[in-house]
């Protein structure tokens, strides 16, 4: 069997015309595996959805429960065979939930990763490498210019300016689901235990991830019928949308400070304001993507949403073959 019998690109998604299902498909289909729950992945109007049972959560809580009229969980490492085609499910490192997906018929095995990372989360189950013939790698930063910073260093820094300025608030950027529960617990592991502030936007992901065991403290609403002085010398994590518009404003003399990979890019932090770019993502960088490709063995690799020419060109030097599968529809909400 050929690879593109088993898997191909189609407009609505990744399609597996054997097993007649869709990978992370960004139109309503039959039936719809999911990776994880970031909106460009996991998105509703499906008529049944396969995913893990913490993605399933997520996208009730992000879409009603309502989002596709059959759903089924899927235990990691659990082999389920749909039409004759072998499917499992494992873990990504991505945010909670997360999972690449294996998909295996007639002595072939594909597997998608989905979004991933291997730096250690105390907020997901950290990526499993799997060995298989095709691995689908995404690209958010596949360039060498990407190679993330520790992100205890990272939140080393921001505690540091919380110290050195105590009169001003600290507004962290961070996107709802996965990378602002990870900043709150980075910053609980770092020996931080007043109350963090969020915005109403998170409230629910952060008492899901709370509800899974993962521990980010007390968590307060960030209202300020209090008036600016409450907020004095704390830290306050929102979407980053929320940073543009009033909310923003009220707070005392705010630094405004943003958690996201393309922080590494000095012009990106400056034009959108950004006094503090913190350097976190949720993403794996240059030597991550490299390293993962050598780990799962494949012979061949295809590559999405990024920047899919230079990982392409690293794999033809290796001697491994390659190429761009151009899907689109895919963001980066969680990098």
């Amino acid at each position: 069997m050929r690879a593109s019998d088993l898997l191909h690109p189609r407009p609505e998604g990744l399609y597996c015309p054997p097993g007649d299902f869709f990978i992370d498909p960004v139109r309503p289909v039959g039936r719809a595996l999911i990776t994880h729950g970031h909106s460009d992945h996991a998105r509703s109007d499906h008529r049944s959805v396969l995913a893990t049972q913490q993605t399933l959560d997520i996208m009730g809580l992000r879409y009603g429960e309502g989002f596709a009229s059959t759903t089924q969980p899927a235990r990691l490492g659990e082999t389920i065979v749909l039409d004759g085609v072998s499917v499992s499910f494992h873990p990504a490192g991505h945010v909670l939930g997360s999972a690449q997906i294996s998909v295996e018929h007639q002595g072939m095995r594909i597997v998608a990763s989905g979004d991933y990372k291997r730096r250690k989360d105390a907020t997901c189950v950290p990526f499993e490498p799997i060995r298989c013939d095709v691995f689908i790698t995404e690209a958010t930063f596949g360039l060498p210019v990407f190679r993330h910073p520790p992100d205890t260093e990272e939140i080393a820094r921001l505690l540091k300016s919380a110290a050195q300025f105590p009169e001003r608030s600290h507004l962290v950027g961070a996107y709802a689901l996965g990378k602002a529960e990870r900043v709150m617990r980075l910053l609980r592991d770092a020996g931080y235990d007043r109350p963090l502030y969020i915005h109403g936007a998170l409230a629910k992901l952060s008492e899901y991830y709370q509800s899974q065991g993962i521990d980010l403290g007390i968590l307060e609403p960030a209202t300020v019928e209090g008036g600016k002085g409450d907020f004095a010398g704390a830290i306050v994590v929102g979407p980053p949308s929320a940073f543009a518009d009033r909310w923003a404003r009220r707070f005392p003399d705010p630094i405004s400070c943003f958690a996201s990979g393309w922080m590494r890019i000095r012009q990106r932090a400056k034009q959108g304001g950004v006094e503090l770019p913190l350097i976190i993502s949720d993403h794996a960088d240059w030597d991550e993507l490299t390293a993962t490709i050598k780990e799962t063995g494949a012979e061949e690799i295809w590559v999405t949403h990024g920047r899919e020419e230079a990982l392409v060109r690293w794999c033809e030097l290796e001697g491994i073959a390659a190429r761009p599968l151009h899907l689109v529809g895919y963001e980066d909400e969680g990098d």
